[in-house]
């Protein structure tokens, strides 16, 4: 059944009862709740008759759900009475006809742990944010089965005017309406009562509300890989002026939702959907949700990957596909033919691997080099990287800015051919700055930060989070780590600096950096994208004068006016 037609499907339904279509349901413990699929769908078997199962995975297998006092089957129900933090897990229902067997629907299943000391659990809550001044009504799930089931309604666990309709009426909202609302479903069966609870944050704000945004980030894309290969897929939504509870982002194979990520490598699925995570930028909330896949096969090519995100069902979709890409840098024959050599020559292998272990950067910028690579030709940009560094204060960094002004642009321009952008440099005066900064990143194959300790106390820290955003969520522009001095305090930086990999970061030495053929400049050169150069051999050039301390012009304070 395609997406499209389960969405139609939800909102047919909508009005006979809760089918949650979702990757994972949260349920409170000792609290009456069902599963259940959309009759609507038992039209694909044509009224023929069917058997219908229900299933709980246990140690990695589907087995079959017996019914008991307190969990019962009934057709497309499956309901606890009440549910335990023991019923947690994958469950699934199958529809079968002699040997054709149908799934119908699978869900996670997370039991929440009642709250002792208050009558809500805030991990069980949905957030309604609306303006004084207009009518508005609270609605009490349908999670009875009996719609003559008595309702109470409390606020911030306290009885609420003794109200005990389904629906909450507010004819002018003001901002003491603000508050906790629970609403409690009793149920009676064979003389006993059970009972369901629904709870909503209800947030009045002054203030008109600005128009709510749901956006996905990114468009449908295909992947270059080869098998045996790990991948990652990025799949990340924009939330703007709305609650995060209001979304739901998640990953779907072939319409079949993936198992969740353990952290256990031994246990990992082959393909998991890690944890949702969050990184919010003033009144917007970016979420990110990654599909690990721990060796692509064959099989995968063939996969739509997509990703849904969804508020008040409306999805937005991004669908990802995998595609076998070419080799880089080192052409696949080579690589056979090293191996072959390993075999029939023990030594000379070993010889072979240490040697391309310790000169795998030289070996690169030689393969270029031979064969005029230009990773640059045809992208669109303009600049080869953008050069962000600490601005403000003078006193205690000069020998930085005199690195980032002069010594990074004499070797990279003038010797190997590179164009950067210097915002002090480059950029004309007076414009917005923050716009000119994200328009030059846009515009930059590369980001060079160079991170000092210094660094992190200047406001040139919003290029360093502009950055890396564009790295991570956007995978737009890669990142490259001058670390200029020792930092010592990493946790005033960004908590998203430490997904970036350690290769990318390159460390200043001083005076044992400042030659041309320094380790320094060949890592940053194979950070850089491939280009051909023609490097200048001059004398003068192999080691750099970066003057003395009378040369340095002298400033007092600091400058404030730099670009944030």
């Amino acid at each position: 059944m395609s997406l499209a037609l389960l969405l139609m499907v939800i909102i047919e339904s909508a009005a006979e009862k809760l089918c949650p279509l979702r990757a994972s349901i949260d349920v409170l413990e000792g609290e009456y709740f069902f599963l259940c699929y959309f009759e609507s769908m038992q039209g694909c078997f044509q009224k023929e008759a069917y058997t219908i199962n229900w299933y709980k995975e246990n140690a990695g297998k589907q087995q079959l759900i017996k019914e008991t006092h307190r969990i019962v089957s009934q057709m497309n129900l499956l309901e606890f009475w009440p549910a335990e933090l023991s019923d947690s897990g994958n469950y699934s229902v199958t529809h079968s006809k002699g040997k054709q067997i149908f799934t119908v629907q699978n869900w996670t299943l997370n039991v929440l742990e009642r709250n002792k000391s208050s009558c809500f659990n805030k991990n069980h809550l949905t957030t309604e944010i609306k303006n004084a001044g207009v009518g508005h009504s609270l609605k009490c799930s349908d999670l009875s089965v009996n719609e003559n089931d008595s309702i109470v309604w409390y606020k911030d666990c306290k009885n609420y005017e003794n109200e005990t309709e389904r629906e909450l009426d507010f004819k002018t909202l003001r901002v003491e309406h603000s508050g906790i609302y629970t609403c409690k479903i009793l149920i009676h069966r064979e003389g006993k009562i059970y009972y369901s609870t629904n709870t909503i944050k209800l947030v009045v704000k002054e203030d008109a509300p600005e128009a709510m945004t749901l956006e996905m980030v990114g468009r449908n894309e295909e992947i270059e890989t080869e098998t045996g290969k790990e991948e990652i897929l990025n799949c990340t939504g924009l939330l703007a002026n709305t609650m995060q509870e209001d979304a739901s982002l998640y990953w779907l194979i072939n319409q079949t939702f993936p198992k969740k990520c353990t952290g256990i490598p031994e246990k990992e699925p082959s393909i998991c959907e890690e944890e949702l995570k969050t990184l919010p930028l003033g009144n917007k909330v970016y979420v990110t949700r990654l599909l690990r896949i721990k060796n692509v096969r064959d099989e995968d090519m063939h996969h739509n990957f997509t990703c849904i995100f969804q508020m008040d069902e409306k999805p937005q979709i991004k669908i990802v596909k995998l595609k076998k890409g070419k080799t880089q840098d080192l052409p696949v024959h080579i690589f056979m033919t090293a191996m072959a050599l390993a075999v029939l020559f023990p030594c000379v292998a070993v010889a072979a691997v240490f040697f391309c272990v310790v000169f795998r950067i030289d070996l690169v910028l030689f393969y270029r080099n031979i064969c005029r690579r230009d990773d640059t030709a045809g992208d669109g940009k303009e600049y080869d990287a953008f050069v962000s560094y600490l601005k403000d204060c003078v006193s205690p960094t000069e020998e930085e800015r005199e690195f980032a002004l002069t010594i990074l642009p004499m070797v990279l321009e003038e010797n190997f051919g590179y164009k950067l952008c210097i915002f002090e440099r480059d950029i004309a005066p007076g414009g917005a700055v923050v716009d000119d900064i994200h328009s030059f990143i846009d515009k930059s194959r590369r980001l060079i930060i160079i991170l000092s300790q210094n660094y992190v106390s200047d406001r040139a820290i919003y290029e360093l989070e502009s950055g890396l955003h564009k790295a991570l969520v956007e995978r737009k522009t890669k990142i490259i780590l001058i670390e200029y001095m020792p930092i010592s305090d990493y946790s005033l930086l960004p908590e998203s600096l430490s997904l970036l990999p350690s290769k990318r970061v390159v460390k200043w030495k001083k005076d044992s950096s400042l030659p041309m053929n320094s380790r320094f400049w060949k890592k940053l050169r194979y950070l850089m994208p491939a280009k051909p150069t023609k490097i200048n051999t001059k004398e003068h050039h192999n080691n750099l004068d970066v003057g003395s301390e009378g040369d340095k012009p002298q400033t007092e304070g600091c400058d404030f006016t730099a670009p944030v």
